[in-house]
């Protein structure tokens, strides 16, 4: 069982303790270790392995006896005799967006309903609408996501959803000049590696006018619904986009709350709560007085809370609100912090263009530093430099390098780890390299022990300075391979040796929680585009936001380190 799965099952685990009454406590413990196990960088299958399950935050002895019980089983007795105690369906149900617990217990009681097909037949005959605490405006939300989730066959990865974003922002800025502060909130905007759906939320004068705009631009394939603050469309490529225009002062708090996490804003409520404060999409109020007030800006909103600015990757109910109380929050790292790309490829294998293109490239980008790092041979790529035509290649960047002001181009190469663990090229190469990238791309079906020990024996390897997209996925085509994480990242530590964050967006890896975790252990850690082409530099932003998902600050990367800085870390490896 993954990861994914187990914390699904705890979360649902939770969800149903919730609606029996049981003790809030009991219920926050189950969902503390839903969030702890998802975001974790270890597998459990593994940490049960080496009997570690309890060192995970939030997995006591009961916790890992059930982990070990759906590791080993494939299932968890206790879960299935849960869910036994409820109609059939309820799980289903509280999948879909604003449904839950309580709702789905309701509309089960109530009406009869056990599927979401039976739920979506129930609220176009109107039943849904006509129980208590529902109405025509939730019934209509919740028909809304179901058909969601018909129309999407699968969550597409942010670097698809973000240039769309991009897109929409522009166009409606020149359709609807009198929108303001349009921005995404939800996940994307949280920088989850994946979307589903994208949320856009804006001010304007004239919402009606606004919406109108957003409606009939040239992407919309179909329109859901059109109401006075808010439109839901469907896209040429299928991704929802819903918009909401507010009041211009009430920004903060609409923007905060569509933000999420879910967790997060539970966590934040219960905070709340506990300040005698109740918090909504319209701002805070004042549980004895009654008094709301509105909020401009999140900053004011967390301000008003008594918590430091919470920057949106990092909300995802970890300890960012006790850090917040105490004003401890790292600032995290910019995409202008970054001062040069440590993996970038040329015409000379299968980059698309000549090493002054992609130098012309990163000066534009004010970097100061910028390594040429083509394949090996042993890649398999056409082209892929052999030792004589690598070394005529630092010749030339050599010479490059004496017309240059500005920049330095680094001489380097991205090495092929071989199925035993040995590298593509002799010692005696790599040693008159200024930097060498050492990456897995062939014998990835290997299992974990021998996979790990491979990638240990490059890292140990002192001419090797950064280890390329650890896992090798590639987001909706390729799993990771099977590879003990911790015992590499203990190894990088050791040996100094950089892990990477590659922000081609096909790829993001490391991944924010395998990131997080490598900060954790002090592993040096840079990010690099594997650029193939100029634009792609631009994919810097992808690996910047996994990195802020990771709290990484400008110094946990080192490729924020001036040229000379940097030169002297190497050269002190």
């Amino acid at each position: 069982m993954t990861n994914a799965e187990i914390a699904k099952i705890f979360r649902d685990i939770g969800d149903l303790l919730d609606m029996k009454g049981e003790n809030v406590f009991k219920v926050r413990a189950y969902q503390k270790a839903a969030r702890a196990i998802e975001y974790s960088p270890a597998e459990m299958e593994q940490l049960l392995k080496e009997g570690k399950l309890e060192e995970v935050p939030g997995v006591g002895e009961a916790i890992a006896r059930k982990i070990a019980e759906m590791i080993t089983t494939g299932r968890l007795k206790y879960y299935e005799e849960l869910r036994a105690e409820f109609p059939p369906g309820i799980s289903e149900l509280m999948d879909v967006p604003g449904v839950g617990p309580r709702r789905a217990m309701q509309l089960s009681k109530d009406l009869g309903v056990t599927s979401v097909a039976e739920l979506e037949q129930a609220i176009q005959e109107g039943k849904v609408a006509h129980l208590f605490r529902m109405g025509e405006k939730t019934a209509e939300n919740i028909l809304r996501h179901i058909q969601t989730l018909r129309t999407k066959e699968r969550r597409i990865p942010v670097g698809a959803a973000l240039p769309l974003v991009d897109e929409i922002i522009a166009e409606m800025k020149t359709a609807a000049p009198g929108i303001r502060n349009l921005v995404a909130a939800g996940s994307l905007r949280r920088f989850k590696e994946t979307v589903g759906d994208i949320d856009l939320m804006g001010t304007a004068d004239d919402a009606e006018a606004v919406l109108k705009a957003f409606t009939e631009l040239p992407q919309v394939k179909e329109v859901l619904g059109r109401g006075a603050t808010k439109a839901s469309v469907v896209m040429n490529k299928g991704l929802q986009v819903d918009l909401r225009v507010v009041d211009h002062d009430s920004f903060g708090s609409l923007l905060q709350y569509f933000t999420g996490s879910k967790d997060h804003n539970v966590d934040l409520r219960g905070w709340a709560e506990r300040r005698g404060l109740k918090l909504s999409e319209y701002g805070i109020t004042d549980v004895k007085t009654g008094l709301l007030e509105k909020f401009a800006t999140e900053e004011d909103f967390y301000r008003r809370l008594g918590l430091q600015y919470i920057p949106p990757e990092i909300r995802e109910a970890r300890d960012e609100l006790e850090r917040a109380e105490k004003g401890t929050l790292p600032g995290l790292v910019e995409v202008p912090d970054i001062r040069g790309d440590l993996h970038v490829h040329s015409k000379w294998s299968d980059g698309h263009e000549p090493i002054e293109e992609m130098v012309a490239a990163a000066r534009e980008r004010g970097y100061e530093y910028i390594a040429i790092t083509d394949h090996s041979a042993g890649r398999g790529i056409a082209r892929g430099l052999v030792e004589e035509r690598l070394r005529k290649q630092m010749e030339e960047i050599r010479a490059l390098n004496e017309k240059l002001k500005g920049i330095r181009v680094l001489t380097g190469a991205e090495v092929d780890i071989r199925a035993d663990g040995s590298l593509d090229y002799p010692d005696e190469l790599l040693a008159d390299l200024d930097i060498v990238v050492a990456s897995v791309h062939s014998s990835m079906e290997q299992e974990s022990a021998r996979m790990t020990a491979r990638v240990i024996k490059a890292i140990e390897n002192p001419n090797v300075d950064i280890l390329g997209h650890p896992s090798c996925r590639l987001l909706g085509e390729r799993e990771p391979v099977q590879i003990d994480m911790e015992s590499v990242f203990r190894a990088a530590a050791a040996t100094r040796t950089a892990l990477e964050i590659n922000a081609m967006p096909d790829r993001l890896d490391l991944k924010d929680v395998h990131a997080y975790r490598a900060r954790e252990l002090g592993v040096p850690l840079v990010i690099s585009t594997d650029a193939h082409r100029p634009f792609h530099l631009d994919y810097v932003r992808y690996g910047v936001g996994v990195a802020r998902r990771a709290w990484c600050e400008a110094k946990d990367i080192l490729n924020t380190r001036p040229r000379a800085e940097f030169v002297a870390f190497l050269a002190g490896r």
